[in-house]
């Protein structure tokens, strides 16, 4: 409240107490299973087709049946927007370890960024850098077909400047990873001057040397030089006066300077002569430089570039050359050394471990793992979806593909009756034909359920609400050719009678989904709107009502959490998501004295009871039809 203290108006800004309760999102799947290539141990948020492709590859052949792409896909075709994908597997990396220049046969270790087979397929082409052939490199990838994928220029071994190779190549996300095997060797930083000098230096005795990055120096050297034609002397007078410096950063080593070299080098013979002069430290730092613009005597004694050349100390750890290097092999051999697994000995817990990569995500209600139907993958998948804290998860299950091709419907009843009595589960059959995405084919081939349903679910959300049940003629299947078992109405009520939800075709409507059952037992939660209503409501609640922690705990309190949730769960009353002509018959919220008792106050908890009569689905329809008899004409 504003000071008080002359006669006037004052404005000020009171809250109106309404805090808005938006519903939490409902139709956001994950998807566990096997992808050709990308990202593993972690959980990514892909938005399209396109964006998956991009991350994760494409279609697997159906070979190994896996179906994590093929379910993606039909996901977005059936109206999805956006999912999390959880890859899995024991695969590899695919990867070649190269000399370096200073002969070490474990150099540098380049390696495919993601384990799978796809990194077999890498080629790398090892060439000098375009700007600095001596101390920089480069690193084209190519794809089989010799397409470039990627190049990495300027590519240096020095660690802190902006193009050291491990920096580098870790910022690029989609092809290479790179190891530093060698660390121990290591050279004095060179700089060569050209051929042949000429002397005498008469009047250009200013020389501008930079040793180690210490930063640019002028030297002057002797006026007794001006006229001296030996070079072993010039070289004599440029380590005394270069010795006699001190670091200018701390960073620095005084040996630069105190150990410095400056020879004449006798090339071939004994009459042609160049300069060379070494820092007087070893490591992947040292380094000589010369600017021949500032130092007048650099061009007589053809020091700097482009007379000169500077090694510096990290430059004999660069990679050797070579030109179709493919990863996974040995260099120059056909014979892969990295053997990617494509998911062949993945039993139920490895699918259960990518589960945990989902713990700290909180946007997704849907739960897959594609194409692993089996009884313990299915009961792994509902208990982790109910024993996550928040309980906000439901699961998709295939009926298992071993029975899901069985003509003898009672298979599956025996398979569903395994299967825990859960309502955070639901398990679909028959699995679906459609058209052989890779073209291998004319045949139709056979994909599970759950990429469709979890697509559909994200439509009948979108356009009806969650409490609408994902059922019925307008729950039609895109890109369905037909159906691997196709039941008759006495099969899917022996099916339907132990909570297997069906796919039927219909003359009218299509291939649909024809079932709404979750696999309880208990009455209450038989059905799929209502379980994932509740999870709705709990999620949509438990965010809603954050900014009440920490809150006074009395009425004012109370009142206040009784008018938001009231005013969220009218405004679903009011879009149908509840049983009942009146609010009142359709829900209740509570939040006072009675909910929270002294003794509950003094341990800091505020209780809310909210309750909602949920819509069930008419899952059979009954009409009853008689004749009108006794009418008088």
């Amino acid at each position: 409240m504003p000071t008080l203290s002359y006669p006037g108006v004052y404005m000020e800004e009171v809250s109106s107490g309404v805090r808005p309760i938006g519903a939490a999102s409902t139709s956001t799947p994950a998807f566990v299973g096997v992808a050709e290539t990308g990202p593993t141990n972690t959980a990514k948020l892909i938005t399209s087709w396109t964006n998956f492709q991009r991350s994760y590859g494409t279609f697997l052949p159906d070979e190994g049946k896996y179906y994590l792409a093929h379910s993606v896909f039909q996901f977005f075709n059936n109206g999805g927007q956006q999912c999390y994908i959880v890859r899995v597997g024991r695969e590899k990396h695919a990867s070649v370890t190269l000399k370096n220049r200073a002969g070490t046969p474990a150099g540098i270790r380049l390696s495919a960024r993601y384990p799978g087979r796809t990194g077999n397929d890498l080629a790398l082409d090892i060439a000098d850098g375009t700007d600095d052939p001596i101390n920089e490199f480069k690193v084209t990838v190519r794809a089989t077909d010799g397409t470039i994928l990627k190049v990495f220029d300027q590519l240096t071994m020095t660690p802190g400047t902006n193009e050291y190779f491990l920096d580098v190549i870790q910022r690029e996300p989609l092809y290479l990873r790179a190891e530093l095997l060698d660390t121990t060797t290591s050279q004095k930083g060179i700089h060569r001057g050209g051929e042949q000098p000429t002397l005498p230096l008469q009047d250009d005795l200013s020389l501008c040397i930079n040793l180690d990055g210490d930063g640019f120096r002028i030297i002057k050297l002797a006026d007794t030089l001006k006229a001296e034609t030996d070079l072993a002397k010039v070289a004599a007078e440029i380590t005394a006066k270069v010795s006699t410096l001190l670091p200018q950063k701390p960073q620095t080593s005084s040996n630069a300077f105190a150990l410095f070299e400056c020879v004449a080098e006798s090339i071939v013979d004994s009459t042609n002569k160049r300069l060379v002069l070494k820092s007087g430290t070893t490591g992947d730092r040292s380094s000589v430089r010369i600017d021949a613009k500032k130092g007048t005597a650099a061009v007589k004694l053809k020091l700097g570039e482009p007379a000169g050349q500077s090694e510096d100390g990290s430059a004999c750890l660069r990679p050797v050359f070579g030109t179709g290097i493919k990863l996974g092999h040995k260099p120059g051999g056909a014979t892969p050394v990295t053997e990617a697994v494509l998911g062949a000995d993945l039993v139920a817990q490895d699918y259960e471990a990518g589960f945990q990569h989902l713990n700290k995500i909180s946007d997704f209600s849907l739960l897959a793992v594609p194409g692993i139907g089996t009884t313990e993958m299915i009961n792994l998948g509902m208990r982790y979806c109910q024993n996550r804290p928040l309980q906000d998860v439901f699961f998709l299950g295939d009926a298992d593909s071993a029975e899901a091709t069985d003509a003898d419907v009672e298979s599956i009843r025996s398979y569903s009756n395994k299967l825990d009595k859960s309502s955070y589960g639901a398990v679909y059959f028959p699995w679906l034909s459609v058209a052989d995405p890779l073209r291998k084919s004319r045949e139709p081939i056979k994909l599970p359920p759950s990429g469709f349903i979890a697509g559909l679910y994200a439509r009948i959300d979108a356009k009806r609400g969650v409490w609408k049940a994902p059922a019925g003629t307008e729950a039609t299947l895109s890109g369905v050719l037909g159906l691997a078992y196709e039941l008759t109405d006495v099969e899917h009520g022996n099916l339907n009678q132990v909570n297997v939800n069906c796919i039927r075709r219909f003359a009218a409507a299509g291939i649909v989904s024809w079932g709404a059952r979750t696999l309880s037992s208990d009455a209450e939660w038989r059905y799929i709107p209502v379980r994932r209503t509740a999870i709705m409501l709990r999620v949509s609640l438990y965010n809603g009502l954050q900014w009440a922690v920490f809150e006074p705990n009395d009425e004012e309190l109370w009142s206040q959490i009784r008018l938001n949730v009231t005013s969220f769960m009218l405004t679903l009353f009011r879009r149908g998501a509840f049983q009942g002509a009146t609010p009142s018959q359709a829900f209740f919220v509570q939040c006072d004295q009675e909910t929270n008792p002294q003794a509950d106050i003094d341990l800091g908890i505020v209780n809310v009871l909210v309750g909602f009569a949920p819509l069930k689905p008419a899952e059979f329809v009954v009409v009853k039809i008689s004749q009108k008899v006794g009418q008088n004409s």
